[in-house]
Parts: C-alpha cells; structure tokens; sequence
C-alpha cells in the first residue's frame, strides 16, 4: 500500500463524523445509479461463460414436468477465440523523447518498463483483465508504489475485480482523468483492518458493532453466533449492548475512494523555457527559496485539481489525505464503450444463448414425446397386465402385448409431429451468436473440410477486422497504464539503482545489470531518469512462441529455395529444450564461433609481433637507402655509367620500402579491428578474415604472416 497509516491530520471527531457521512452518500449515489444493475448483468455474464445459463426455478419447473433442459455453451468457445487472438498480440511499449527528453534515456526507459511489466507478470495480467472486459464489460488495473520489498518503492501492479470498483455516475469519457471520483469497496474483517490501518480503528468499529450504530445493513454484516432459531434482528436491535442477545460481526464495509479537490500548489518556473514543476507540498520556505536561487527558478502559485484519498468503514475514517498521485491509480479497460456505457462481448449473447438452449431442449423434448406418446386399450382386453402395468412399460423395447380373442386390440396414440422450421430456429440461433460475436468458423478451427488453406487464412484475417474495436480499446489502456508507470518512474525511481533485464537478442541467456541515476565521481548522473520529457508508442508483437515458430517456418522455406541459412539460426528458432547449447556446438563444429578471449589475446600477440618485425625491416631499408644515396653523391663526379647502378639500386629499394609502409598501415588497421573486435564478438572473425586477405594481395606483403 503507497499511502502512510496517519491518516486525518487535525481533524475533530465531529469533522471525522461528518466525512464519513459525505463518504457514505457518495458512494451509495455512485451504487444506486446503475451499480447494482451492473453487478446483477455482470454475475449473469459470468455466469454463462462457465456454462451456468438456467435459473432455479426454471430447472425446477422443468423437472416437475418431466422436460429437460439442455445447455449448450457456445459463448465459451466464442469468448476464447478472442482471448486467444489477444494473447497472440503482445504489447510492444516504447519511449520516445520529447522536451528535453534523449534517445539514450529514452531506450532505459523501456528497458524499465520492461522489468517492471516481467516483475508484475503483466501478460497474465493483461490477460486477464482482458478477459474480465469481455465477460463482465470492465476490466482494471491497479497501479502504484509498493514499499515491501524495496525500501525505496516498486511499481506494483494488479488486477481488480470489476464488481468492486464502482464509477463515477457522471462520467462520460473513456480516459479516467476526466472523472470526478471513483471508488472500490470491499468486506473486511476486523482483523484485516486492524493490519492494515491500526488498532484504534479496529476498536471504534467493534465498539459500533456492539452498540448497533451503523449506517444500514451494507455498511456491517451480521451473523447469529448460537443454536437455536432466534429473531436475530429485533433482540438484536433492541438490546446492542447485552452479550446474550449482541450478534457476531461478520466484516464491515471498507470504502476507498479517489476524488478530486481544488489545492494551492506553489511551481517552479523555468523563465527560459517556460516550464514548470509542482514543488514538494512538505518543503519549507527556507528550502523552497534556496533551490530556487541555485537554480535561478521562480516560484508561482495557482489552484489545481489534486486527487484526495479517503478510507473509510462505517462512520470510521481510516484514512483522509492528499493522494501522492497525480491521477486516480486505477486503469479501466472496456472492450466497447458508448458515451459513458462501457460494455463487454457476452452481455449481447445472452439472449441467443438463452434462445439455442430453449430450442435445443424443446426439441429433445417433443423426440422424448414421440417414442412414449401413450396407448388406446379397450377396457378388460389385456390379458396377464394391467392398463397401469402397459403406461409403466408402454415404452419398453421389444414389449410383447397380449389381448384377449374378440376384443380390441391395443392402439398406439399418434404422437404430434415436430413442427416445421423448429430446426431452423436453433441453427439460426447457433448462427446468431456468430453474427454477434464476429466469430466465424474459421477462427474457430471448424471449417469445412473442402475449404482451401488460403481461403481459411483469408476468413480468418476477415474475422480479424470484426475484432478491431475490442483490440483498438486494448491498445488505448495499454497507452494509459504506460504514461501511469512513466509517471511514478521518473517520481520514485530518483536514487541509484540496479535492474535485471534480458537481452533480446539471445533470451537465455542469464539476465543483465542495468544501473539508472548512476552518479559519476565527476557529479554527473548516468541515465537519469528523472529529467526530460518522453512520448509512449504503442505497438504490437507476436508472442514468444508464436513468434519462433514463424522464424522457423520461414528459415526453413528459405534453405528449401536455396538461401543459404546457417544451421545454429535454424536451431534457436527451433523449440528444442536445449537449443542453445546445441547452437554453440555447431557453431564450434563449423568454425564459425566467435572467438574466446584467450583466442582473441593470442591473435594480438601475433598481430602485434608482425607489427614490430615490419617496423625493423623498415628502418633496415631506410639505413640501406641513405648509405646508397650517400655514395651515389660521392661518386656523381665520377662516370655517368658508375651512377646508373646505385641510382637503379635506390628505386628499387624505395620500392620496396612504399610496400612495407603500406604493410604496416594494413597491420595498424587490422590492430584495431581487433581492438574493435573484443567489443563485438559477432564481426571479430570476418573483420580478420579481410584484414589477412587483403595483407596477402599486397604486392611484396608477408604471405607467410
């Protein structure tokens, strides 16, 4: 829980008395306008989605009757089709910089989100809050800073039930920021409320409890405490304080709500740029006006809407103080949503659902009917049974009847024929629900045999379309809760700290430390978090799995149509369970493995021996060329045929002294790919591979080196 247990700061009991009763009228207005009718829809949904689609009183009418009652469950498949489509289409969460903001901080970003959506398990999460939106019409996340496990705060994130947050009646817009309050309720006992908010509250409730000063049966729940069948209400009510007659409390309604209220905030202004930040509401004047000055800020102050946190249980306020939220920390998901009616896929199901169960049970009905529709017996005629006897084995296979001679036989009553288009009425509602849904036959996996594979795909990508709204609203949550993690980031993650990631490029590998705000011995921070402005981008990505097995299909089709794809990347896109370790060893067995350090140490000693061992042969043709240049000045004087030969000789050796310098520039250049190669392992090999070949077409190079 983010918020602190010492809740209304200077308020009386009179105060607190009256906020709990404000409390109370604004949550019954918020559950008496529609919140009621939403549970009841809402269990009713959920209900058939488990294959609980008759009411008890018509099974029992039913079975007084003798008449069955079928369920045949197609929204359960229908609604799984959608799950299954959502879980193929992974959230893709990226950070773009804007307003000071830079790409390096922005790629951190991500990676944070990232190990906050693997800490939260946000894809099972996500998961089911998609599921909660398309049963129950809403979904919610929850998000804030959890202090249990990290002294300085963790986002943590869950899953609400959507029966307990209740919405603001006069709310009209999709995005929560623009509602005026919101609340969850939830039954509590004494000791869960005693945990978490402290003993004093858990004693005025008890002592409420005993005394019978409630607000009305939701606000405690009572039960009977001994045998016997007692008028529990009236000698409940008319002795509170007596232990005989007191009842035992059962748990009491605890109150959350999330509302705004105007506040007078002070902001830093940036003159410059114009900018502006909330300054902390707990710094003093001192503090305010010093960080301003070595900062050169000016200070301004202005009325805000800030979010108001208030707990409260009975006439007991739990909890009252300004929330250390910007915003409301729940996140809704509704798969459609009207002005302000937010609403689910199986809510539109119910009646054709309820329409294939009646029809499919009434014809098992009239089949039933048929085969057992009675007899017309002559009275006296049977011989060896009775008429009593015929109705009770009247429908037995292979009944033999015996009739007395000269009367009349018995006669089977013509049994009412099944009327016509009665089948036709169940397939049409069978059909209904498809129409409904946007679920077709195809994504459904039950298409007709004689189908081609490329009309399938082409009705299932059909289908695709018919989902698109559900999915887009996805994608509108997923942008919320993002900017909601964004914000807390950059307003708790302030102080040096380390996180796990995992590396993209090769998942199984052991995960790597990130460190953020790092604060170098120079005074300047190292991925700071806190600083610039960033965008969110939402996209969407194959899921792990899914993704593999589409790699490995094409990889395949590829090496069939001559392209030649290396083995280890057709392993680690195979599901091998150890694929990794087998992609290494082909990779060694083939040569192509990066090399180890020791390897990479060893070919710098060598390259670097050939280095110094050219530079020798250098300066030895540098001394041969200025001794024979030196006798060749000596003897200009002498015969003109005696100056030919040393003036040939010094061409050549400058000839061979340009090849040499050039072969130390090669061997320089490929010292520093080496350099560059302990860097990136992947290019080290090929980047030597070059460097030796092109050593070895220099006119005059080392072949041997």
């Amino acid at each position: 829980m983010a918020y602190s247990k010492k809740p209304k700061k200077n308020l009386s009991k009179a105060e607190q008395l009256t906020l709990a009763k404000n409390q109370w009228n604004a949550y019954t207005r918020a559950r008496d306008h529609g919140h009621e009718d939403y549970v009841d829809l809402a269990k009713k949904c959920d209900a058939y989605y488990r294959g609980e689609q008759w009411d008890d009183f018509d099974m029992q009418q039913l079975d007084d009757q003798g008449r069955p009652a079928l369920t045949i469950n197609t929204i359960l498949p229908t609604v799984n089709a959608v799950l299954a489509e959502q879980s193929s289409k992974k959230a893709d969460v990226q950070f773009k910089p804007r307003g000071g903001g830079n790409q390096d901080v922005a790629d951190v970003l991500t990676k944070v989100y990232a190990h906050i959506a693997d800490n939260n398990k946000l894809d099972w999460m996500e998961a089911q809050v998609f599921s909660d939106g398309l049963i129950q019409d809403r979904g919610w996340f929850d998000v804030r800073v959890d202090f249990s496990d990290h002294v300085n705060g963790e986002v943590r994130i869950e899953s609400k039930d959507p029966l307990d947050i209740i919405i603001d009646p006069d709310a009209k817009h999709y995005d929560p920021r623009t509602w005026n309050e919101i609340f969850e309720t939830k039954w509590m006992s004494l000791d869960e409320i005693e945990e978490a908010y402290g003993q004093k509250e858990a004693d005025q409730l008890r002592l409420l409890a005993e005394t019978g000063t409630t607000l009305g049966a939701d606000s405690m729940d009572f039960e009977e405490e001994r045998y016997g069948d007692t008028d529990e209400y009236n000698y409940g009510q008319q002795y509170p304080g007596d232990p005989e007659n007191a009842r035992a409390l059962r748990s009491i309604r605890v109150i959350e709500r999330q509302y705004y209220r105007l506040k007078d905030c002070m902001y830093y202004v940036d003159t410059v740029t114009g900018d502006q930040r909330e300054i902390p509401y707990n710094w003093g004047k001192k503090k305010r006006e010093e960080f301003a000055d070595q900062f050169g800020l000016g200070i301004i102050q202005k009325k805000i809407r800030k979010v108001r946190w208030t707990v409260s249980a009975d006439t007991v306020i739990l909890f009252d103080d300004w929330s250390p939220y910007g915003h409301f920390t729940l996140v809704p998901y509704f798969p459609y949503f009207r002005r302000g009616k937010p609403f689910g896929m199986v809510r539109n199901l119910l009646s054709p659902q309820e329409q294939l169960n009646k029809i499919t049970s009434q014809e098992l009905h009239i089949v039933n009917t048929t085969a057992n529709s009675g007899w017309i017996v002559e009275g006296g005629s049977l011989s060896g049974m009775t008429a009593d006897d015929l109705e009770e084995h009247g429908a037995e296979t292979g009944l033999v009847l015996e009739y007395n001679r000269g009367s009349t036989p018995p006669a089977k009553i013509q049994a009412n024929q099944i009327p016509t288009g009665l089948d036709r009425i169940g397939q049409k509602a069978a059909r209904n629900i498809k129409e409904i849904s946007g679920i077709t036959d195809a994504m459904l996996g039950m298409d007709s045999p004689e189908v081609s594979g490329v009309a399938i795909n082409a009705k299932q990508n059909r289908g695709s379309l018919l989902l698109q709204v559900p999915l887009d609203n996805l994608a509108k949550t997923r942008q919320y809760l993002a900017e909601k993690i964004l914000q807390l980031v950059q307003s708790y993650y302030t102080e040096e700290r380390i996180i796990q990631i995992t590396d993209e490029s090769d998942p199984y590998k052991p995960r790597q430390k990130l460190m953020v705000n790092e604060m170098t011995p120079e005074g300047e921070i190292i991925n700071d978090l806190t600083l610039g402005e960033y965008d969110v981008i939402i996209g969407t990505a194959p899921a792990r799995d899914n993704f593999d097995e589409m790699q490995f299909a094409e990889a395949i089709e590829l090496r069939n149509a001559g392209v030649p794809i290396p083995n280890d990347m057709i392993v680690e896109y195979s599901h091998l369970s150890r694929k990794a370790d087998i992609a290494e060893r082909i990779r060694q067995q083939e040569g192509t493995a990066p090399p180890t350090e020791e390897q990479m140490q060893l070919q710098q000693f060598q390259m670097e021996s050939q280095i110094r061992s050219t530079q020798l042969e250098i300066a030895k043709l540098e001394a041969e060329v200025t001794r024979l240049q030196t006798e060749s000045a000596l003897n200009v004087a002498k015969v003109e045929q005696v100056e030919a030969d040393p003036q040939l000789k010094v061409a050549e050796l400058q000839g061979k002294l340009q090849t040499k310098r050039e072969e130390l520039e090669l061997r320089e250049r490929l010292s520093q790919m080496t350099n560059q190669m302990r860097m990136t392992q992947s290019d080290t090999q090929a980047a030597v591979k070059m460097a030796a070949a092109a050593l070895k077409t220099t006119p005059g190079g080392n072949n041997n080196g």
